[in-house]
């Protein structure tokens, strides 16, 4: 059967929430207060959530009042366009996308990402960076379209969500030429030598860690960090090895600040692209799942 939204109701929640109170609100629509909180009690037994906890007296947006609120932003943000359009009074607005990336992609890739969406239509880009778990969230609650990602979620993350292989790179050691002699009797030359190294929301980190322990190397971590951009500024400046795709630091080699000490013969970067089930989907978003690639 299908379930019907009263938009009276839902412009009501969304008023009391922007003024924050129910007696704003009331004072905003011009209705009693009881009359509101009964039309937001209606529109909370149709949802089947709460979208408002009661803290000190006040009222706070819950998580499913989170996920509710941006639609209901977004429902009338388009019924507005809508009366604008059909009245000549604008054109309609391009397509948007918002691309969510981890610290730990390379900023290039991203840029490749968002060229890719610009070649596909016109649209209005926005691009997020952020932990891996609060874009997972992001991602399902449909406030982000596109994830780019070096893993793929767990199981009970990954519900509803979608991943695609993008890119698989070998990875070798990069370092700043005062390393260059490591190069001689490498792998075991770079024991006890100070690491870069991605953390453990990195699917490569665990990689790393084995290949290291199966060439019998006593590593020195340094730095644990997703910021690729960190991490490289950091080797450039001597202090460290770093672990990386030849992509990755494709500029600091051209310029000569960093140099291969060696290659990992059975660690690989992988990206992923990350999309959630919706019904209606993004069409620039849908585009690039099935297509974009490194």
């Amino acid at each position: 059967m299908t379930q019907w939204i009263n938009y009276h109701h839902l412009y009501y929640f969304m008023t009391i929430a922007e003024e924050g109170s129910v007696s704003a609100a009331a004072q905003k629509l011009r209705l009693g207060q009881p009359t509101l909180s009964a039309q937001l009690k209606v529109l909370e037994d149709n949802l089947g959530v709460i979208l408002f906890e009661r803290k000190n007296r006040r009222l706070i947006l819950s998580e499913h009042g989170k996920v509710a609120l941006d639609y209901a932003k977004s429902i009338f943000k388009m019924g507005s366009e809508m009366y604008e359009v059909l009245n000549d009074r604008v054109r309609p607005l391009k397509a948007s996308l918002c691309i969510g990336s981890l610290d730990s992609v390379p900023k290039q890739i991203t840029m490749q990402l968002a060229k890719a969406a610009l070649k596909s239509e016109p649209c209005q880009i926005t691009l997020l960076e952020g932990k891996p778990d609060e874009l997972v969230i992001e991602l399902s609650a449909h406030r982000i379209d596109l994830l780019l990602s070096n893993f793929v979620p767990t199981a009970l993350q990954a519900k509803g969500l979608f991943h695609r292989l993008i890119s698989q790179k070998q990875v070798s050691i990069y370092a700043a030429p005062s390393f260059k002699k490591l190069r001689k009797n490498f792998p075991s030359s770079i024991s006890e030598q100070p690491l870069l190294l991605p953390t453990y929301d990195s699917r490569m980190r665990y990689d790393l860690d084995r290949w290291l322990q199966a060439n019998e190397i006593r590593f020195d971590v340094l730095v644990e960090s997703q910021d690729i951009a960190v991490k490289k500024l950091m080797a450039v400046d001597g202090l460290g090895l770093l672990p990386a795709a030849a992509h990755t630091v494709t500029s600091q080699i051209l310029s000569g600040e960093l140099i291969e000490i060696g290659s990992l013969s059975e660690v690989k970067e992988e990206l992923y692209l990350l999309s959630a089930k919706r019904k209606i989907q993004n069409p620039v978003a849908k585009s690039l799942m099935k297509s974009f690639k490194i």
